[in-house]
């Protein structure tokens, strides 16, 4: 099954050989800005997010067990979050000045001061937690539980578990569609994306992503009611009409599409995948225009500071050492 297999493969893949970086080519338009060695073993990373209040990058990096902000003006590490089993999803709430980490080794979901990375509550919960969305309306956190076949919900406030809505399969990643006041789900082995109301923890919806299979990582564009589904078994990405409720436009991406992130200034969206390669596309409406592809070992995080453009991927294994790699595509 894709989702065992993901898990598997998730839970503390360490890599053992040199990773190098290899451009599409000479003419591809990429370009390496900075490579900014960071602390801990050389070992997967996983999702990361941008607080745009700070400049800090929040990044997952899971087979080390912790978390690392980096002042991305600075270009340093300015915290260092140490025991979080399977730090795996990742979501900066800069209202709440919260960071929500998903530990999914540790079978729970810890919250941590954005401005030091203090560690404020674990709530235990989950087989293995994943990725991570903030209903503000409801203060609630809603977390997908990949094999528990559920999404964990969270009360802020009070960091308690409330009882898990559940899904009917395996869950990938989770999203809040800010305009609606609804949670998206990946529901990756019934082939379709869960909606979920926030307030009642009840599945209202259910839509199907032909094309897309099995669905895990998807971006939501709420303002443009669009999103973009990609199927890790069918290195595919589907343009999903929220109005709708159908697939409009289905491309070819890397194989094993897993974070994807979308730079709203310049009108792109990037797609990072396990095999190691980076997707982008220029974003055109309703549909999408591809760009040269970017390669390097364990490239499958990506994240974008929309202020620059400067995408930043952290490799696990570069001649012995983790490093972010900070880059622009012209």
């Amino acid at each position: 099954m894709i989702g065992i297999r993901r898990s598997i493969l998730l839970l503390l893949l360490v890599p053992t050989g040199r990773a190098a970086a290899q451009v599409s080519g000479p003419s591809s338009g990429w370009r390496v800005v900075a490579d900014v060695p960071l602390p801990g073993k050389p070992a997967r990373f996983d999702y990361q997010s941008f607080d745009p209040s700070t400049g800090w990058l929040w990044i997952s990096h899971m087979g080390a067990n912790q978390v690392l902000a980096l002042d991305v003006r600075a270009r340093r590490v300015v915290a260092r979050v140490p025991d979080l089993p399977g730090a795996t999803g990742i979501r900066i709430v800069p209202a709440l000045r919260r960071v929500f980490v998903s530990l999914s080794a540790g079978r729970a979901v810890a919250a941590l001061d954005s401005r030091d990375g203090r560690v404020i509550a674990r709530v235990p919960g989950g087989r293995f937690p994943d990725g991570l969305a903030y209903a503000p309306g409801a203060g609630k956190l809603f977390v997908s539980d990949e094999l528990g076949r559920q999404e964990l919900v969270i009360g802020v406030a009070t960091s308690t578990a409330r009882r898990p809505i559940a899904l009917g399969g395996e869950v990938g990643n989770t999203q809040y569609d800010s305009v609606a006041g609804r949670i998206w789900a990946a529901v990756q082995t019934r082939n379709e994306l869960a909606v979920i109301d926030p307030v009642a923890d009840s599945v209202v919806d259910r839509v199907a992503v032909p094309g897309v299979h099995p669905p895990h990582g998807f971006y939501l564009d709420a303002p443009h009611r669009l999103a973009y589904v990609t199927g890790d078994a069918s290195a595919t990405l589907g343009v999903l009409d929220l109005r709708s409720g159908r697939i409009i436009h289905t491309y070819h991406v890397g194989e094993e599409p897993d974070v994807l992130d979308l730079d709203p200034v310049r009108h792109r969206l990037y797609v990072a995948c396990e095999s190691g390669v980076i997707t982008p596309f220029e974003i055109r409406a309703d549909s999408l225009k591809p760009l040269p592809a970017y390669r390097a070992a364990g490239a499958h995080s990506v994240a974008v500071d929309p202020s620059t453009g400067l995408i930043y991927v952290p490799l696990a294994n570069v001649n012995g050492q983790p490093i972010l790699r900070i880059l622009r595509l012209e």
